[in-house]
């Protein structure tokens, strides 16, 4: 009986060399893949299905985990409003670990002998999909042509067309990656320090010129309605946000940052409905968080991030820090409002039961009602000891002030 290997497959030139040198060359049985986090509708997963069967796939599936991909990861992004180096909401990033994981899952499950994907030696994605295999299937022998053999476009199309499988294989000036996350964009400006995207490289382009009202209304920190009509599907939200924004060009912006392998890269993005939540959310917890849980969440919420850039998604400490930010997001519940406009948006403010502006001990550069002016002058000379008693010491000791 020949070996089983179950391939990462996407239907691209990389992928679709795999799926035949596999067979052709090493003589495996070859299971393709396709782990879909809601960055393919019906027919772009049916063309990548005949892609598959042409290329002598043995079977092929899709395996769905875009509700998982939200469940597990997208909604504690939310909750520590997660945007590496302040900019980028890690889209692909994210997205890359639970495509591995339901890979890896699917090997086991059929018991097979390998595990084979299409990324090359240069980029984050072989790291991404190699630990997680290592970890979840470590008897599983992985496998990676492309980054192994250093192969160029020509050869991989050359190889294809030898062995009598025709398809159009144009090299695009942009490589695209969606997902139900946001959508990054790579190629040309993007690989020089002085250059950003064109409008035309962008997937969405501008529709809406006039500014918008968008409301967002979230439940303990989930989005639980867009324009005050209850969504209860959170990718459905999701989606319905990106629809709305992505109209005017918001979310757009260049990540600049360090890879796993230890060089910077610079990655084109537009994520309009990320970007929309991650900024509503942290400004209706800026109203109903105390001090010390927004200081200790935005800690967290970078750790949380840059290990899940970093593919330690299976790290036990992020179960730990999950925790954390569900416990933090007991009061965040209301509405925040939001006008759009074509490249920007303004967050207008929140109406929440739990807004801590909204007090009866004072209001803010008015009047205070839950203090006496001694009382204040007190808190203040109190405040102030270990200052004074720095500078007595400093002024004894004939140093300047």
């Amino acid at each position: 009986m020949k070996k089983k290997v179950v391939l990462a497959f996407s239907g691209g030139l990389d992928t679709s060399f795999c799926a035949m040198y596999l067979s052709k060359d090493l003589g495996y049985d070859v299971y393709t893949a396709i782990a879909n986090t809601g960055g393919f509708d019906e027919e772009e997963l049916k063309t990548i299905e005949e892609k598959a069967y042409r290329l002598g796939a043995k079977e092929h599936v899709t395996l769905d985990v875009t509700q998982e991909y939200y469940d597990k990861s997208i909604k504690y992004m939310i909750y520590g409003n997660v945007l590496r180096n302040g900019t980028y909401p890690i889209s692909v990033s994210s997205e890359r670990i639970f495509q591995a994981i339901a890979i890896a899952n699917y090997a086991k499950e059929i018991n097979a002998d390998a595990i084979a994907h299409g990324s090359t030696g240069a980029g984050n994605d072989q790291i991404r999909f190699d630990l997680t295999f290592d970890v979840l299937a470590p008897n599983i022998e992985i496998i990676t042509p492309t980054r192994d053999m250093v192969l160029t476009r020509e050869y991989e199309i050359n190889y294809l067309k030898d062995h009598g499988y025709e398809a159009d294989f144009v090299k695009m000036e942009y490589s695209i990656n969606k997902g139900l996350w946001g959508t990054s964009i790579g190629g040309k400006e993007t690989l020089q320090s002085d250059q950003t995207l064109p409008e035309e490289a962008y997937p969405s382009q501008i529709t809406k010129k006039e500014p918008e009202e968008l409301t967002l209304t979230f439940t303990e920190g989930e989005i639980s309605a867009v324009n005050g009509k209850e969504i209860h599907d959170k990718v459905l939200a999701i989606n319905t946000i990106e629809k709305i924004a992505n109209q005017f060009g918001i979310g757009r912006d260049m990540h600049i940052g360090d890879t796993i392998i230890g060089i910077k890269g610079r990655v084109g993005f537009e994520a309009a409905a990320p970007i929309l939540i991650i900024n509503a959310h942290k400004m209706l917890e800026k109203h109903t968080l105390t001090k010390w849980q927004l200081y200790w969440k935005d800690q967290v919420g970078t750790w949380y991030g840059m290990f899940l850039h970093e593919a330690q998604y299976l790290e036990p400490v992020m179960r730990d820090i999950e925790a954390m930010l569900t416990s933090s997001q007991k009061n965040v519940n209301g509405t925040v409002k939001i006008i759009l406009r074509p490249y920007s948006f303004t967050l207008v403010g929140v109406d929440s039961k739990f807004d801590l502006v909204k007090t009866d001990f004072g209001e803010y550069g008015e009047v205070q009602k839950g203090w006496t002016a001694e009382d204040a002058k007190g808190f203040t000379k109190i405040l102030s000891t270990p200052l004074r008693v720095y500078y007595t010491n400093q002024k004894k000791n004939g140093k300047e002030i």
